[in-house]
């Protein structure tokens, strides 16, 4: 155990650090697929991060280790194939999610270059951010996350700021009222955004490591999930009332920065573009470096202890690189919440199945569960119907997950005869 305890501001500031950086993708997704019922869209879907939160409290109290949700699920279900399988999928999910950020790391960079030499650059920002991370995480680990509370407040402050000045900006022509035909549009949206919430089980992995865990980390979780909730709405709110959403949806990539313009000015929405440059490359780099252990807890519960958060980083970088180049950001956000939304419900079956031992009302993690499911089941109709092949992609990575762990198993047996 780490001899230097952490307090209540740099465990939130890390929570919050972990989320928002899907901010800046997600806004574009919502408005195009919700319209005006963004806002309303990002309720939801932080609503049901914040059922889940309940869970991640008990357990995160009940077992304070490095391990968060790998534990979590081993406590609850032992060490077998179902348990092995969704601990993959999450490392398959942690890929996505990297690459949903590197995307929008590559969008809002862009936008520094000239217009017709944007698309070389998307590409080349991805590759070049995705090198940089890999970089960092093998040669400079000890300084990841030391500047992490000062660039989380950098990029509130400037959030902040363009809430406070769009409010004034706010034109009651662009706003639309929201009608009962869109209320199926507002659900898809939210669980196609869920991702965006994703991030803040991240605090689990600092449970041990935390002043006062019993009190100070439920505190955290609600809090951190509160605030995002609240920001999130008020971003939609203020990019809605600035412009026309057909303005918005022409910039669906860098949505944020373009309606920064009217609002901030050139400079400001210059602030904005390197906000999102800040927020989506560090949760990159930190979502690299958690996967890259994560792998390595994986193989630590199997039995494999050598040089395996070097041999994890590499692969998930190099599964990143081709998610990031060849998927677009809606399909790697409907796969990366899908991942997510099954991994949730298995978090809140854990502890409702341990909810002696955590001292939890069982129920509430129980109808944590069923949301969670119905909000995949939803998110999956949905992308039959628009985009069959992502349905097939992440269909495609639950086989993986469960073939590597069917293969590792009777392997496993067949050593023991």
């Amino acid at each position: 155990m780490s001899s230097k305890k952490l307090g209540f501001w740099s465990v939130w500031a890390l929570g919050v650090g972990g989320i928002v950086g899907g901010l800046f993708p997600a806004l574009g997704v919502a408005i195009q697929i919700a319209d005006a019922g963004a806002p309303l869209a990002f309720v939801i879907a932080g609503t049901i991060a914040l059922i889940t939160t309940y869970a991640y409290a008990k357990l995160s109290v009940a077992h304070p280790c490095r391990g968060g949700t790998v534990t979590f699920l081993n406590q609850a279900f032992s060490q077998g194939l179902f348990s092995g399988t969704l601990n993959l999928l999450l490392w398959f999910s942690y890929v996505v999610m990297l690459s949903f950020y590197l995307q929008a790391f590559a969008s809002y960079g862009v936008n520094l270059f000239a217009e017709s030499t944007k698309p070389i650059w998307k590409h080349l920002l991805i590759n070049l951010a995705i090198l940089g991370t890999t970089g960092l995480n093998l040669l400079a680990v000890k300084y990841i996350g030391k500047s992490q509370i000062w660039i989380v407040g950098f990029k509130l402050g400037i959030l902040i700021l363009f809430i406070t000045m769009g409010i004034n900006h706010i034109d009651i022509s662009h706003v639309q009222t929201v009608s009962v035909s869109s209320v199926p549009s507002i659900f898809i949206g939210a669980m196609v955004i869920f991702l965006s919430y994703e991030g803040f089980e991240l605090i689990a992995n600092t449970a041990e490591d935390i002043v006062n865990p019993n009190q100070t980390l439920p505190r955290i979780y609600y809090s951190v999930i509160g605030f995002v909730i609240l920001l999130y709405i008020l971003i939609a709110l203020v990019t809605l009332g600035a412009e026309p959403i057909e303005q918005i949806l022409a910039a669906k990539e860098y949505a944020l920065a373009e309606v920064a313009k009217p609002i901030m000015g050139r400079f400001g929405s210059f602030l904005v573009t390197i906000a999102a440059l800040l927020s989506t490359i560090s949760a990159s780099n930190a979502t690299l470096y958690g996967s890259a252990r994560f792998s390595s807890i994986i193989a630590k519960s199997r039995g494999f202890n050598s040089g395996n958060k070097i041999n994890g980083l590499f692969l998930t970088s190099g599964i990143t690189l081709f998610i990031a180049n060849f998927f677009d950001v809606n399909r790697i956000s409907t796969m990366g919440s899908a991942g997510f939304l099954l991994i949730f419900a298995a978090v809140n079956l854990a502890n409702a199945r341990l909810h002696l031992y955590t001292k939890s009302k069982q129920w509430v993690s129980l109808l944590g569960a069923g949301i969670c499911l119905v909000a995949l089941g939803i998110l999956i109709y949905f992308a039959v119907q628009t985009d069959p092949q992502t349905v097939w992609v992440f269909i495609f990575m639950l086989g993986v997950a469960i073939g590597i762990e069917i293969i590792y198993y009777l392997s496993k047996k067949r050593c023991n005869t």
